[in-house]
């Protein structure tokens, strides 16, 4: 089992005298940066001319400077911008104004371990990365309390890289649940799989096929919305609160006898096989590639995909009953933004 660090593990006065600046007020930008504000550190906030993110900012007290001088006057920078614009930020911004002992903090492998961005040897190279969204994050560490946390070093010139990822994670209140140690190429490549296999493209692509299985056998959509998705919260709820067996033991009979006879057979042995040729992509780069090449391209693949998600009936279905649902916080996907 990994060691799990603690607050005793960590020690804030590591970055006591030090500045810190969070590039990007985005979802994990702006929690990192309150965070470790509210833990008594010195933050500032880089943002690109222009940003909306700037009078937010701004209002939650952040001095907010251009992002090259954010980099210039910091001795610790966390890049907090999305995976694919953060090579054309490193390449303008950040490159010309790293010098010797300085520390670039990720929350996310991907572009040091896919060689997007390449630093030079004189600086530390660590990564923290809540395993939670941004809210979650601010939110636990308001409440007194915190998200399980990773951290991970790929490059330690200045024989300090562990110590600094550690008190960063104390700051945003990682530690007080646990941080755990991993490598950019474990994170990266186990994220990756995960969203694309489980999380997200396994789970959405097996709710859509429940759904229209159902629809097309003559049953009502409604009916088919209830079972394949409505329903579907429940049953994560349980995992994650208490595995898969935990889970198993909290349904019925007749769900279980269900769950362990049938669910392999939908999920079988040839599925597995697919997740092993993603997985191979991941670790071959060729996802990245792709996915540096789409978004070098415009996005037009992605966009045309995700309109075509948004036309699914699932979704009409589904606005329709969730509006009956008034313990249901509503969104708008349509013209939904970040809060930050």
């Amino acid at each position: 089992m990994a060691k799990v660090y603690t607050d005793k593990d960590a020690d804030l006065g590591v970055l006591k005298r030090k500045t810190l600046a969070v590039l990007g007020f985005g979802s994990q930008g702006h929690a990192h940066a309150l965070n470790l504000k509210d833990s008594g550190l010195k933050v500032i906030i880089g943002l690109y001319e222009g940003s909306k993110s700037i009078p937010v900012a701004k209002e939650k007290g952040f001095k907010v400077v251009a992002t090259a001088e954010a980099v210039k006057q910091a001795d610790v920078i966390m890049i907090a911008l999305p995976d694919t614009k953060q090579a054309a930020c490193y390449e303008k911004d950040i490159a010309p104004n790293l010098t010797k002992g300085k520390t670039l903090v990720f929350s996310h492998g991907f572009s040091i371990h896919f060689k997007t961005i390449v630093p030079p040897k004189d600086v530390n190279i660590i990564m923290v990365a809540p395993k939670g969204p941004g809210h979650t994050v601010r939110r636990q560490y308001v409440e007194g309390k915190g998200v399980p946390s990773l951290i991970a070093v790929y490059q330690n010139p200045g024989k300090d890289a562990k110590k600094i990822a550690l008190a960063w994670a104390k700051g945003i209140g990682g530690t007080r649940a646990g941080v755990i140690e991993t490598n950019f190429k474990e994170e990266t490549e186990t994220d990756l799989f995960g969203e694309q296999t489980v999380l997200c493209g396994g789970a959405s692509a097996l709710v859509q096929a429940g759904f229209e299985t159902l629809v097309e056998a003559g049953y009502s959509p409604e009916m088919a919305y209830f079972e394949c998705l409505h329903e579907l919260k429940l049953i994560a709820d349980l995992m994650n609160e208490s595995g898969i067996s935990g889970m198993r033991f909290s349904i019925s009979e007749t769900a279980k006898w269900g769950d362990i006879t049938v669910g392999p057979k939908i999920i079988d042995a040839s599925v597995k096989k697919r997740m092993k040729a993603a997985l191979k992509d991941i670790q071959s780069g060729k996802f990245a590639k792709d996915w540096v090449k789409e978004y070098q391209g415009g996005y037009k693949r992605y966009n045309a995909l995700l309109k075509q998600g948004e036309n699914h009936p699932i979704e009409k279905t589904g606005a329709k009953l969730r509006a009956l649902m008034p313990w249901m916080g509503k969104k708008n996907i349509k013209g939904a933004q970040a809060a930050y």
